[in-house]
């Protein structure tokens, strides 16, 4: 007789589902950023600053270098799915990871904190 699943394995197989469907990723994030230009007499740099913007940008981290780029609005919508995947991905991911802590918890009879 075949034994019926765990709570524990049926989460598992929906996680790594959810996840196979995810489709691209984008990391780093979308983000509003305004900025002062060059020229001095520009409003911008009044008091208060009027400054230029918002323009949305792409931030992410490629070695140990900071990589900024600076979207349409029509790409930031187009590539904003790519990054909820992104969140999504690593919301899974921790989710698994505490369901696996658990699992070896369990099976070893030690206590959580």
């Amino acid at each position: 007789m075949p034994s019926t699943p765990t709570n524990a394995e049926v989460r598992q197989r929906q996680i790594t589902d959810e996840i196979a469907a995810l489709g691209l990723c984008l990391p780093g994030s979308l983000v509003e950023r305004t900025t002062r230009c060059g020229s001095p007499r520009c409003r911008c740099h009044s008091d208060p600053a009027h400054l230029h913007g918002p323009y949305p940008s792409w931030i992410r981290k490629v070695g140990s270098r900071t990589v900024t780029r600076t979207l349409s609005p029509a790409q930031a919508e187009r590539y904003r799915p790519l990054f909820n995947n992104t969140k999504r991905l690593r919301e899974l991911i921790s989710e698994l990871e505490t369901l696996s802590a658990r699992a070896v918890e369990q099976a070893e009879g030690w206590t959580t904190p």
